[in-house]
């Protein structure tokens, strides 16, 4: 191989698409959407390696706001340039950029589905596990509504832009996002997380007691599904983290038992989410929630 490398230019992602096909994950085609030219603000740096003045691989390390310890890296080389060592050039190009990131941030991070060449080329580039995540579907009408007293928990409706809402889901990324420290405040919760533009369509409460009697959010449900059909619809499940955990627990039994009461709905979940987790585990056990697709693998230096 002639190998050179240069910068990112504007119409690589057509030629680099072509040669590559298909995303071989999800992961894949996210960070394909990344590749972009180098820049200063927010500052990411981005790599072409071109063989005999063909782009067959590139690589980009970029900082995020939320997660400010560490930066996000990839690396994607044609199959039929593999195993040659050009994906650790790459890599090693990338952290050599690392060190001139602003923020003097150097730590890597990459996410990857178990058992593709992504995950067997970041391990080998000595990244290991800090979280695991998947998606859990919970079959719709097999679970018992929970029972409601005058006096406790209560099921309420609340608007994605109310102060309260975003309070609770600013507190809860937080608190499991501890494996890899989140700056997560109400502006970024209302943009990342609930306003229009997230897909972001409603949100349920469930409180410890009657709101007009102090009642908190224990639990929370946001629904990113715009209109009702038969197909899952995707839930952001959260809980007051300050709570027991075998309270934060049974707020989650009851929310899921709600939400899937007449329909179906498919969570994304951490390991660290321990409540979420708690209460999906003997519904998987059951037959009425099971994984879908794979599992994600985020893996740090």
């Amino acid at each position: 191989m002639a190998l050179s490398f240069r910068e990112w230019r504007e119409d690589d992602d057509l030629k680099l698409n072509q040669l590559w096909g298909d995303p071989e994950s999800t992961q894949a085609g996210q960070f394909r959407a990344v590749l972009r030219p180098s820049s200063n603000e927010p500052w990411s740096r981005c790599i072409v390696a071109e063989d005999d003045g063909i782009p067959v691989a590139a690589g980009v390390v970029y900082e995020t706001s939320l997660h400010p310890d560490r930066l996000w890296a990839y690396v994607e080389v044609a199959r039929e340039n593999r195993r040659t060592g050009l994906g650790t050039t790459l890599l090693d190009m990338l952290r050599k950029e690392a060190e001139s990131a602003p923020s003097g941030v150097t730590k890597l991070r990459a996410k990857v589905e178990p058992g593709t060449p992504g995950a067997a080329f970041a391990e080998a580039a000595g990244l290991t596990p800090i979280q695991r995540s998947c998606v859990v579907l919970v079959e719709p009408g097999k679970l018992k509504l929970p029972v409601f007293t005058d006096d406790g928990p209560q099921l309420d409706e609340a608007a994605t832009g109310s102060v309260e809402l975003t309070q609770a889901v600013t507190q809860f990324y937080n608190a499991v996002h501890e494996w890899d420290r989140a700056e997560m405040t109400l502006g970024k919760a209302q943009q990342m997380l609930l306003n229009d533009a997230t897909g972001a369509s409603g949100a349920v409460v469930l409180r410890d007691k009657p709101k007009k009697d102090g009642g908190k959010i224990a639990a929370f449900a946001v629904s990113y599904t715009q209109e009702r059909t038969d197909e899952p619809a995707d839930v952001l499940v959260g809980y007051d983290t300050t709570l027991d955990l075998d309270e934060a627990q049974a707020a989650v039994e009851s929310l899921v038992a709600m939400l899937a009461y007449q329909y179906p709905v498919q969570l994304e979940v951490d390991e660290s989410m321990t409540a979420v987790v708690r209460a999906l585990e003997p519904l998987i056990k059951a037959g009425v929630a099971r994984q879908v697709g794979s599992e994600t693998l985020i893996l740090s230096d």
